[in-house]
């Protein structure tokens, strides 16, 4: 067990202090363990901190909880994922938002090269039923990963279509790993966590309270390379997780249904707007996301065979020898290169042909 840990749930539940605050302190800080024995005029000067957010850390006393929360997570055998480690989603090191820590329950590989994301609303119709199953049943992708909130209606029957069609499915909750809401999908749960699993960024004892469900869609949005809004209401909570994909620059998806319909008009509503692609079927997404495999090896480039590398793309190409796939954010944790420069240099190297650009902002090196 990390025993950095208490330090790190501890940071989550320091007032005033979000998740922005929290990167903020780990860029200067090495461990959280240090933030917390820090001087408060030390906390002061790091931007954003400011007085207020120094004096709520120098006031944090409640560690015997999060030694509780750590006792609960070594009990259930939770994987405990703070943002710096290497099992963390990249995908969300794109989302300025992102959780610092996730609490993980199950067998899935959150860093999977596809992962797709469904919503829709809790009351579908049997039109919506079908289209799900029938959108699930139609992929045929390796190493693929279905995400939806495991609620009840659309996103129920998302994850149970997955299972049924052998797919690693994960459920993003708005509660603690100590329950299931709703309690109906209690065995849909379990069954889960042994082809996929649950994801939180709450620890045990937190209600499925109201507030904790936009959040939940953010992580719903972020974590993925696609999202897909199957029937929603003009009104729907999906519409927001769909105006929080596009914020994140992911590639959102939807399918039409009956102007007269209800349970449609935020779906049509998202492709009038040109903030979901019209779909009818998987391999319309398939076809735009490149993932039909034939399509995908006929565009790469032929790399030229006498380009002249600089120094700095010499040193980005180094990193690929250790494997073919990187994505920015981790190729900007491993190097000394800021964001914007590292995408210059790999936008080069893609013009080039040495290396393709994938979904999910990762990289391959064609060599």
């Amino acid at each position: 067990m990390d025993n950095e840990l208490i330090y790190k749930i501890a940071l989550t539940k320091i007032p005033n202090i979000g998740n922005v605050h929290a990167k903020s302190l780990m860029q200067v800080f090495k461990e959280p363990a240090q933030i917390f024995k820090a001087s408060k005029s030390h906390l002061e000067k790091i931007e954003g901190i400011g007085s207020v957010r120094a004096n709520s850390i120098k006031a944090f006393k409640d560690f015997e909880v999060c030694k509780k929360e750590m006792d609960f997570i070594q009990k259930h055998a939770i994987d405990a994922l703070f943002f710096t480690d290497e099992n963390y989603p990249k995908r969300l090191l794109n989302c300025y938002d992102s959780p610092i820590l996730l609490y993980h329950k199950g067998n899935s590989n959150l860093n999977a090269s596809k992962i797709i994301s469904i919503v829709g609303t809790r009351n579908n119709s049997e039109y919506g039923k079908q289209i799900c199953e029938k959108f699930i049943g139609e992929l045929k992708l390796k190493d693929a990963i279905i995400v939806s909130g495991l609620a009840y209606g659309i996103d129920t029957i998302a994850h149970r279509a997955s299972l049924n069609n052998d797919i690693e499915t994960i459920g993003i909750l708005a509660h603690g790993l100590d329950r299931i809401y709703p309690s109906a999908n209690k065995q849909l749960a379990k069954e889960m966590i042994f082809k996929g699993g649950l994801l939180t960024e709450f620890t045990s004892g937190t209600n499925p309270d109201k507030q904790n469900f936009p959040n939940r869609n953010r992580i719903t949005a972020g974590i993925c390379d696609a999202l897909v809004v199957i029937e929603t209401s003009k009104k729907g909570g999906s519409l927001i997780t769909a105006e929080i994909a596009n914020d994140y620059n992911k590639d959102v998806f939807a399918f039409p249904g009956k102007v007269t319909d209800i349970k449609s008009e935020g779906c049509n509503k998202l492709i009038q707007l040109n903030k979901a692609h019209l779909i009818n079927q998987a391999n319309d997404l398939l076809e735009m996301m490149q993932w039909n495999e034939a399509k995908t090896i006929s565009k790469k480039r032929s790399p030229q065979l006498f380009y002249d590398f600089n120094v700095e793309e010499l040193e980005i190409l180094e990193f690929f020898k250790q494997k073919v796939d990187w994505q920015i954010d981790e190729l900007c944790m491993h190097s000394k290169m800021n964001n914007s420069k590292i995408a210059t240099i790999l936008l080069s190297l893609e013009m080039n042909g040495i290396i393709i650009s994938l979904p999910g902002k990762i990289y391959r090196c064609l060599g």
